[in-house]
């Protein structure tokens, strides 16, 4: 994967992030991927870009204070001016010696935006790896599936 379409950031969970019985409030994580689709989409069109759409959200395991969350965001496809952005948020549980575990993915539309306030056109986008391509091809088919509803 190129580094010029991803972007990886990490945080740890804190306590004002969570409920009282230690897990992590969805929203919390919502808000630092869109902060990670937000730097991958902007580190791609090199403009501002805002959020336009987020796929399904789906918690596969919980996320408690203390982790370790890490959130990868990797352009999976471009249209004229929007970016899917697919993120994957990774916990770990520093005390033990297991590894980051999967806690959650999405993919994030986001639309580049010129100095007008209008959606600006974005550089075309061609996917090299396999991952890429697997990621390609999957966030076509959802934007024609999209497209197909209208």
């Amino acid at each position: 994967m190129d580094a010029r379409y991803q972007v990886v950031m990490s945080q740890l969970m804190l306590p004002h992030q969570a409920n009282p019985a230690g897990n992590v409030h969805g929203g919390e994580i919502m808000k630092f991927m869109d902060n990670a689709a937000f730097a991958c989409a902007m580190k791609y069109a090199h403009c501002n870009c805002v959020t336009a759409r987020v796929d399904e959200l789906v918690f596969h395991l919980p996320i408690f204070v203390g982790a370790l969350v890490t959130c990868k965001a990797t352009i999976a496809y471009v249209g004229t001016t929007s970016m899917d952005v697919y993120v994957e948020v990774f916990s770990e549980d520093m005390t033990s010696h297991n590894g980051p575990e999967k806690a959650l993915c999405a993919h994030f539309t986001m639309v580049a935006m010129g100095r007008s306030g209008k959606a600006q056109k974005v550089p075309p986008y061609q996917p090299e790896t396999e991952y890429e391509k697997q990621l390609y091809a999957e966030a076509e088919a959802k934007t024609i599936a999209r497209k197909q509803k209208k």
